[in-house]
């Protein structure tokens, strides 16, 4: 009796062991099935900046920033320290009609591709003139606007025309705009043909100012501020003939085509409606 009781005693422990052993090494209830909560969040994290990562360029309520050179006018220049003009009247026109909110990010003329190249601004719109060298690097809107490029001489100059500049022996020095139109069409027309010498400034009131103190001898820039120069400066004319015409349009990197196509959809729309038009109207008085 005493070794039944022994080896019921043993098995009675052995239990206990196992009983214990087992409650050891189990989770608690639901635990055990979990997935780790910290990599859940990462995920989940991850998944949501993804999704706003891919937000459309034009949704609504977003910020349409146009990088431009507000020493342009009148399409566009400072006024109670705001940047106002054609462009900027058309740019938030375009910004109204998708549902965003216009910023305008003012810097020289010369930046405005490499900000729209780099993202910086989503696209550029300062008066700029649609030129096969533009093309390469950037996407152009439809045309909004026709400029016009003139010649700015101190009154009795020698230069009555734009052929004098182009004369035999002519050996003037061109004052620009570095980067405009003026500064491309007086380098390869004047300066790499060996007509003259051209001197570049990083602002048109700068040329301006060059030329009342004779440094230059006249000053190619686009007629509107170059109207605008004159009226400012006692002693300074525009020639009767003009350099060049072109075409005004919006800039964009060549990558951001959904917000070319929605930005120009709008904008040929404002041309339609007539918008465009009764903004030039306003800043632009015909002679």
């Amino acid at each position: 009796m005493k070794k039944i009781a022994k080896l019921l005693s043993l098995a009675l422990a052995l239990c206990l062991c196992l009983a214990l052993f087992a409650g050891c090494g189990s989770a608690p209830a639901g635990e055990g099935d979990a997935a780790p909560p910290d990599d859940a969040a990462v995920t989940d994290t991850a998944a949501d900046a993804e999704g706003e990562g891919d937000a459309a360029p034009t949704e609504p309520g977003g910020t349409l920033i146009m990088a431009t050179n507000a020493e342009f006018p009148p399409y566009e220049f400072y006024e109670n320290g705001e940047v106002v003009g054609i462009d900027a009247e058309i740019a938030a026109a375009i910004a109204e009609k998708l549902g965003m909110t216009l910023e305008i990010s003012d810097m020289d003329f010369s930046a405005i591709i490499a900000a729209v190249q780099s993202g910086k601004a989503d696209m550029g719109m300062a008066g700029m003139t649609v030129t096969e060298d533009r093309l390469q690097s950037v996407d152009f809107s439809t045309s909004y606007a026709t400029g016009i490029q003139s010649i700015i001489v101190p009154e009795g100059s020698p230069i009555t025309s734009v052929d004098d500049l182009f004369a035999e022996g002519a050996n003037y020095t061109v004052g620009v705009q570095q980067d405009t139109t003026g500064d491309i069409y007086a380098t390869g027309d004047i300066a790499d043909a060996g007509l003259g010498t051209v001197e570049r400034y990083n602002k048109g009131a700068d040329a301006v100012q060059a030329l009342k103190t004779g440094k230059v001898d006249c000053v190619i820039i686009d007629n509107q501020p170059a109207k605008a120069y004159v009226a400012a400066n006692e002693g300074l004319t525009i020639l009767d003939t003009a350099y060049a015409e072109e075409d005004y349009a919006i800039c964009f990197a060549k990558e951001n085509t959904e917000l070319s196509a929605a930005v120009d959809a709008a904008l040929q729309e404002l041309i339609a409606d007539g918008t465009v038009q009764s903004i030039l109207d306003k800043y632009i008085v015909a002679d």
